[in-house]
This record gives C-alpha cells, structure tokens and sequence, in this order.
C-alpha cells in the first residue's frame, strides 16, 4: 500500500527583503504565515527565524520586493573541506564521510528576481518572464582577507554583473516549466506531489547549481539532527527527531524557484467559433551552455552546444496537443576560435573521438524522446571552403587530411543508423537567399517520420489519446537561423495535422486560408527565433522576415545585414566576458584552492600589449598622417617620404594583428578553449 503524501507548499510569489548590516531576511508577504529565511551577509550561511529582528542601528533597513529566489553562488576560498572515506552511514543524496580538511566559504552571492512580467500561461498556469535579476554580495569576511583574494573576487563579482543581465529567463510558481506536456503526464501520483524544484528535469534547470547551496543547506541540518538524535536521545527517540525536522525542512521548499532559460510566446486565435490557445516554449540546456562561438559541437559526453526543446502546445474545447522538436550544434567535437575574421577556421579536435560521442549523444536522444531523425541543413561546399582556408595551400595533403577528418566525421555519425535516422538537406543550395518555400521538399522527405512518431494529445477527459514516440533533430551551423525557418515549417504542418484530427480543419483546410490565425502564428514563431538566437549570438535570428511575413523582404534582407556585423562584434570584442559569467553562474568553473587564485593567466610577449582598440587607432592615425604628408608631397620629398613611413607603419600594425587576430579578441579567461 503506497504512503499518503500530503501536497507540498504553494511557492512563494511575492516576498520582502530587508537588508541589515549583518543579514539579509526574506519575508514571504503573499498571506502565508511562514517562517522569514535569513542569509547572513558574512558568509553567506541561511536559517529560518520565526520574526523579525529589531535593529540596533540609527540606519534604517533598506527594503524591496522581491519575486523569487533564483538560489546563492559560492565561491571558495581560503583551506579545503576534503571528504574521506565512507563511514558506514547515509547522508542524503551522497555517502557520508569523514572530514579531514577545513573549506572557507566566502564571496557568497545571493540572486533574486526583482522584476516579473506575466507573458501568458501555459496549461493553465501563469508564466513569468524575469525582467530584472539583482546580486546581493555576502562578501563582508572579505574584509579581513589578502588582497589577492580580495582582487579576485572583484573579477567574479564583475562577471556577475554580466550574469545579471542573462535574457531569456521564465518561471512559474504552479507548475514545472523543465517538464514537456507528455513528461508531465506521466509522472506518477507522488511525484506529482513533490515540491517543482525536486520534479525538474537537471538538463533544462537554469538555477540547477544555485539551488544546490539552499538544497544542502536542508542536507546539513538534517545531518546535525542525525548527529544530535544518536548521541544524546538514543536510538528509540531517533525516529522523532527526524519526523519534525522534515516538517521544519519542508518550509524551505517554497523558496526554492525553478527557473529555465528558452523562451515562452503565447496566442490566442478564433477559427470559425473555436477559440484557439497556442503556446511555444523552448527550454535551453544547461550542460553546454555558452556563447555562439566559445560554445561549438560536443563535448567529450555527447552533450551538444545550443542544445534547445522546442515544444508547441494548443488547446482547444477541451483537448491538449503538444509536439517536441529539438535542435543542437554537430554532435562531434569541433571549435571555431575567433581571430578578427568574419568566418574564424573551422577546427575539428579528436576526429577519432566522433563515432564515440555522437553515439553517446543520440543514445541518449532515443532515450529521452524515442526515434529521432537528424536533419543536417549544413552546405558542405561551405565546409569545403573553411578547409581550404585553414590550409592555406588548396592543394596540401593537409587539406585533404582535414577533409577527410570532416567526411570522417560526417560518416562515422551518419553510419549510427541503428540509433537514428539521419537526412543532408542542403538549405543554402536548394532554397538560396529567397527561395524558402522549397522547404516542401525537406517536408516530402520526412512526412512519413512525422506521421509514424505523432504527437501528444488529451481528450476532453485528461485522458492520453496519443503519444509522441519521436522527435526531430534539427541543425545548421550557428542552429539558429536556418534551424529556425526550418523547425517553423514542420510545426506547420504538425498543427494542420492535429488540427484536422480535432476536426477543426477539412480534410485539405490549412493555415494560410485563415489570414489572422496566420498572421499570428508567424510572429509567434518569429519571436521565439529571436529570443533563441539572442541567447547565443547577441542578436535576432537572421532571415526572421520569412519566418515573421512568409516572404523575404528588403527590409529583412538589410537587417540581416545588420545583424550580421552586430555578430561579428559580438563574437570578437565581447562574448569572451559573457561566456565566463555563464560558466560562473552554471557550475561549469568552480573556485578553489585546486586553481589558480586569479582566473587569469599572465601575458607576456606581444600578448601583454595586445589591445585592439590602441591598435586601431594607431593605425587609423598612421593612415591620417600618411594622407596629411601626402597632401604636400607636391611641394615638399621629404613629405612623401614621411607619407611612406606613415603608410608602412599602419601596414605593419595592421598585419601583425591580423597574424595574432586570437589574442586581440575577447576571450574566456576561466575556461582555455580545448585543443
């Protein structure tokens, strides 16, 4: 007989912050009459009061609103906390072992969510998008530190500046954003009844490692009690102890936010009489997250960068449909490192390596969503050019080893036929620049995968009608642009599809024959490639304009344009501080005594000059005097002479920096790109 399990606490959706001179205190003030959560602003250590204290300060106690907790990040410092072997009992969640070291926990971090905005609901929940995200330092034992740790965590504390600005951020306080309609559904009754936080998918979890401290926080105390309750009460009052300190432990739940990183777009439509909810949420993975260039390919587990769930969910007189599609970056380890050139060299690392983790990766595909085809929109004349520019001779045996490497890879992912399907859909040759309607091809192609795989549908009832037992694999390079023309295309169809099955549609109806529906369902689509594409590269998504219009535009063509050069920007002068904060905030770089205690390594050589913008404007001078002297060499030799000079200067600089483009670019500094 299976235990009852009482329904866990609503979470907290509006909460007050107090900032004392030694603590921070949350208090919920959403009509709860719960216990106020203190963070002292030491060390970053948390326990729950029962009121608030009174302040012995003339300085009155700052205090705001607050919409949630995303979690606290640690940084460490100072001598180790090292376990050693088991001891023979069980801590939750991880053996339980010795202590043999002392950790000094400072610079802790407390992140919040400061500003909401509702964007719609998703299965009758609402949806919030995180407008504004505030870090409150911990950070007063700095105080007594040396100053290189001081001078340490000034850089941290800048990175998460930078992380305070991370777009894309949802929440919702009823229901598990992490989870796709389908997961939802089949999760049992007692999971059900876990708190969000303990019902996440970890994959998709963007305060995944945030919300870690405030779990072992609960870890900790019950490990105390533990200690507590077999010293001095014995083993027959043990069972007590633990009994009402779970009941203590379970008013931290309702502080612990689950919050992903994607995107969430939400409309409405009337067809005929029917009024039609559409929602489209994409969940961003966590395990390679990062920037469009420092984040390329595979790692050495298969996990994939720009790795994106696509979901699109309607409902309409009562049933609920919903359909996956998922994108990622070639599922093989490769790099494309920066270096001042609009297209840095395609560099593929452990060729030998690829069979190995593009099985990992798909294997772990078919685990999560059943039978996957890969859509491969890359043009491989385009990757025959990158080689023959990282070759430099066209004719090199090196060139054609790096061809074979690419072919090597390509084959090696495309022979895991008993793991998937896999489908070369040339984009760029068969669509061009204009010609996306050819798309229909790409359709013909893969509509009896479509029709086998189906998707997921409710009745009226809440009862399962069908199930999705396969997904879509869809990349291009960047896996934004083509990727998102292309995913919009077969969602398409796939809601003409269900749609008939409800019998909404006829059996030939589609969605252009009704022109607001239409209208709306493209800017739907359009926005969330914005939104998608904002996250790894900096900008909206290039040819936006079919996607948003069904045609391309001179006006998309221009923005194109310019988007393209904000990328280049992007790329080269500011991705390198962005993709360190993600990591920081992510868990992927964790500060200790293991690494070096400054997260930069020290330059020498022509790298301790390197700085593009006094490049530039060397050269830019040189270049103006040149033209200066030029303008009297009629008059004057010795004019044209310094116009030579001035000329062989700028020259100069301008080649070596173009030699040495890598290190005058804005590079990562906690993690060295692989080799």
């Amino acid at each position: 007989m299976t235990e009852k399990v009482d329904p866990p606490q609503k979470l907290y959706t509006t909460m007050r912050l107090w900032e004392f001179p030694d603590q921070y205190l949350i208090e919920p003030t959403d009509g709860s009459s719960a216990s106020f959560l203190a963070v002292s602003r030491l060390d970053g250590s948390m326990n729950l009061i029962d009121e608030i204290p009174q302040s012995n300060t003339v300085r009155v106690p700052k205090i705001q609103t607050i919409y949630g907790v995303v979690g606290m990040l640690k940084l460490l410092a100072g001598k180790k906390w090292t376990w050693g072997e088991k001891c023979g009992r069980v801590r939750p969640q991880r053996p339980y072992q010795k202590l043999v070291g002392i950790v000094a926990l400072v610079g802790s971090y407390l992140l919040v969510i400061t500003g909401r905005e509702c964007v719609g609901s998703y299965l009758g929940h609402s949806i919030f998008k995180v407008t504004s995200l505030k870090v409150f330092p911990c950070d007063h034992s700095l105080k007594n530190f040396p100053e290189e740790q001081k001078k340490m965590e000034s850089e941290f504390s800048r990175l998460l500046k930078v992380a305070e600005r991370t777009p894309g951020l949802y929440f919702s306080y009823d229901v598990n954003m992490t989870l796709s309609a389908q997961r939802l559904n089949d999760l049992g009754d007692e999971s059900k009844l876990l708190p969000l936080w303990r019902q996440a998918d970890p994959r998709f979890l963007w305060n995944n490692y945030m919300l870690e401290v405030l779990i072992d926080n609960k870890v900790k105390f019950l490990d105390e009690s533990y200690e507590y309750s077999n010293f001095f009460l014995g083993s027959f009052h043990f069972y007590i102890v633990v009994t009402e300190l779970d009941i203590i432990l379970m008013q931290l739940d309702p502080y612990l936010l689950p919050v992903i990183q994607g995107s969430f777009q939400n409309i409405q439509a009337a067809i005929g009489k029917e009024i039609l909810d559409v929602a489209l949420i994409a969940r961003r993975c966590t395990r390679r997250t990062g920037t469009r260039m420092w984040r390329r390919g595979a790692d050495s587990d298969g996990f994939v960068a720009n790795f994106v769930e696509t979901e699109q969910i309607i409902q309409i007189n009562g049933h609920t449909a919903s359909f996956i599609q998922v994108r990622g970056s070639m599922p093989f380890l490769w790099d494309q490192i920066v270096d001042l050139t609009y297209k840095p060299n395609f560099e593929i690392v452990k060729p030998e390596e690829a069979p190995r983790v593009a099985e990992r990766h798909f294997l772990d595909l078919r685990k999560k969503y059943g039978n996957v085809l890969a859509v491969d929109l890359v043009n491989k004349v385009y990757m025959e050019t990158i080689f023959v520019a990282q070759c430099r001779m066209p004719s090199s045996s090196r060139l054609q080893d790096h061809k074979n490497q690419y072919v090597g890879c390509e084959i090696a992912i495309s022979s895991l036929t008993m793991f998937f399907r896999y489908l070369h859909f040339d984009f760029h040759k068969i669509c061009g620049h204009v010609h996306f309607e050819r798309l229909s091809i790409l359709y013909e192609q893969i509509e009896d995968f479509l029709i086998k795989s189906r998707y997921f549908l409710l009745n009226e009832k809440g009862e399962k009608v069908e199930t999705q037992g396969g997904v879509v694999r869809t990349n291009c390079i960047d896996c934004l642009d083509r990727t998102n023309v292309t995913q919009s295309m077969i969602a398409r169809k796939m809601l003409e599809f269900q749609l008939r099955r409800l019998g909404i549609f006829e059996a030939e109806e589609m969605i252009n024959l009704h022109p607001n529906f239409d209208g709306s369902f493209k800017i739907l689509w359009a926005n969330h490639g914005d939104e998608v594409s904002i996250q790894y590269s900096g900008t909206p998504a290039l040819k936006g304009d079919f996607v948003r219009c069904g045609q391309r535009t001179i006006q998309g063509i221009l923005n194109d344009g310019k988007n393209a050069l904000m990328r280049y920007y992007l790329n080269n002068f500011a991705d390198g501080t962005k993709q360190d904060a993600s990591d920081l905030v992510q868990g992927h770089y964790i500060v200790s005594l293991s690494r070096s205690m400054t997260p930069t390594t020290k330059k020498g050589g022509i790298e301790a000059l390197t700085s593009f913008p006094l490049a530039l404007g060397v050269i830019l001078i040189g270049f103006f005097f040149a033209l200066l002297s030029l303008r009297r060499a009629r008059h004057d030799l010795w004019s044209l002479l310094f116009s030579f000079m001035w000329a062989s200067m700028s020259l100069a600089i301008a080649v070596c920096v173009r030699a040495n483009g890598r290190i005058f670019c804005n590079r990562p500094r906690l993690h060295q790109p692989r080799r």
